[in-house]
């Protein structure tokens, strides 16, 4: 098992990067085999700090990085030797299984669509969050932000594809689903809702429990919410401020924790043929160390086939 980390890309990049690899390594007796993408005139001096087995890691120069500002299609076109180009071209080359960064979010979306293939039958790949529910269980929003406009087809793969991953990665068994929307009732909603609506429920794929409002986000109504780009985006921004807020009012409390992202590492993106997960630019170790814990999982569930599987039948 092969990971590619972007090293170049965040604000606290590389060396938190090299964190979170150090408590990853002390963390697990079976290791996948990493490889360190960026400039190695950066990465080298300051491996002298850390204690990666030698077996266990390669350094890929890349003396290249796509700014978190750029443009993503034209940074990835003129920047071909930049951390995240190099990333996607061992991924797509079969020399990695996956690929994690922090880096430009655009130019990681850009990347998943154009260099790897789609799943036979994905409309349209699509990314999600982690909604922490208030019983201590998890739910899973989709999309967040790279579909800002869908169609009703769209939210109904969404809806397997999330399935597949809340019972595969966070371990839920037959996730409930539900359509994100004004009301509780059949016909709410805006014409995307209305038309999504009997699509979810004739899918024999899921188990679709009908319409949740915004009040039903964070209790045990549904475990997969499915919605459009636009609507997910600022659902995750929100969530992502109540953190912030907890945080500098030191409001302790372990719900509020549950918001911290770096919990989770990042976000995978559901849809391509081989798993990319994007973190926030603004991670650190313990965000790193999870995003590789992901990339790991989703490599030994199979989950890119497995959803594959779903979507043909």
């Amino acid at each position: 098992m092969k990971i590619g980390i972007d090293m170049m890309g965040g604000d606290f990049a590389p060396l938190e990067a090299l964190k979170g690899i150090q408590s990853y390594f002390s963390e697990n007796a079976d290791p996948a085999q990493l490889f360190l993408i960026g400039n190695e005139e950066v990465i080298k001096p300051l491996l002298s700090d850390f204690s990666f087995p030698e077996e266990a890691f390669t350094i890929v120069h890349a003396p290249q990085v796509i700014d978190m500002h750029e443009h993503p299609t034209r940074a990835l076109k003129e920047k071909q030797k930049s951390s995240i180009s190099v990333g996607f071209h061992l991924l797509a080359t079969g020399k990695t299984d996956a690929f994690i960064s922090a880096g430009n979010t655009g130019a990681m979306l850009v990347g998943s669509v154009y260099s790897l293939k789609p799943i036979e039958g994905v409309l349209r790949p699509t990314i999600s969050t982690i909604i922490p529910k208030e019983d201590g269980k998890t739910g899973l929003l989709l999309d967040v932000g790279l579909n800002s406009d869908c169609k009703p087809e769209h939210l109904n793969q969404f809806a397997v594809m999330g399935s597949v991953y809340a019972q595969n990665i966070l371990g839920i068994e037959n996730p409930k689903v539900g359509l994100l929307n004004i009301g509780e009732e059949e016909g709410k909603g805006n014409l995307l809702a209305q038309a999504a609506y009997p699509l979810l429920k004739e899918n024999k794929h899921i188990n679709f429990v009908g319409n949740v409002e915004g009040r039903d986000l964070l209790i045990d109504k549904a475990d997969v919410m499915v919605c459009d780009g636009y609507t997910g985006n600022i659902i995750l921004k929100f969530a992502e401020s109540l953190f912030e807020i907890t945080n500098r009012k030191q409001i302790e409390h372990e719900y509020f924790e549950r918001f911290n992202f770096e919990n989770v590492g990042g976000t995978p993106v559901l849809g391509i043929s081989k798993p990319v997960i994007i973190g926030h630019g603004i991670s650190k170790a313990k965000a790193f160390k999870n995003m590789i814990v992901l990339a790991q999982k989703m490599i030994e569930k199979d989950i890119l086939q497995k959803l594959q599987a779903e979507l043909v039948a």
